[in-house]
């Protein structure tokens, strides 16, 4: 754990960090530092178990130890496992959840019904729809219409257009979710007509 032992190799006052603050003769990184040796690989077959990602798993139960260090109320310390594990399954909820909301985004499942539809009018209902796409996207703003652009049609990851556009990640997804939500009630539309 890099957090881990970059404090306990750090030289602060005492004072500095509320982490590095005395708790019963010992200071918080030091007790998190014991709680780690002690409590990780349980923690972590926790997590993964949630998870189902070892990789995530680490992400969340760094993020964990982070939160605990920053505790401000020094009589939770006595409860650090029970607290660590605690913040670690509401980290862990939080990622389901945001790995749902991208599932349900989804640009393939949009698509999905275009590329296959038997018969011989696949072709030019097809490129119907695409048609309507098209004067869908030409609605949105044009940072939003880009990133849709990139990520559904050229294949570029969330991270790749974040780097090229200069936003965020969290930018570029709500973006594209955007988008495929325009696309999709324009399709429904002219579904209905």
């Amino acid at each position: 754990m890099q957090v881990l032992s970059k404090i306990a190799t750090a030289q602060f006052q005492p004072d500095d960090d509320p982490a590095l603050q005395p708790v019963d003769g010992l200071m918080r990184s030091e007790l998190v530092r014991r709680l780690f040796e002690e409590h990780n690989r349980a923690l972590i077959r926790f997590l993964v178990a949630k998870l189902s990602s070892e990789a995530e798993a680490q992400e969340v139960a760094q993020e964990a130890y982070v939160r605990l260090l920053r505790l401000e109320d020094a009589s939770a310390m006595s409860f650090l496992r029970a607290h660590l594990f605690s913040i670690a399954a509401n980290l862990a909820v939080d990622r389901l959840r945001h790995r749902q909301v991208r599932e349900r985004n989804a640009p393939q499942d949009m698509f999905e019904d275009l590329l296959t539809r038997p018969g011989p009018d696949r072709e030019v209902l097809g490129q119907q729809e695409l048609e309507v796409v098209k004067a869908a996207l030409k609605k949105l703003p044009e940072k939003c219409r880009r990133a849709f652009l990139l990520h559904v049609f050229e294949g570029h990851s969330v991270r790749e257009i974040a780097e090229t556009m200069q936003l965020t990640d969290r930018m570029i997804r709500h973006y594209v979710a955007r988008a495929l939500t325009v696309c999709r009630e324009c399709l429904d539309e002219t579904k209905s007509l």
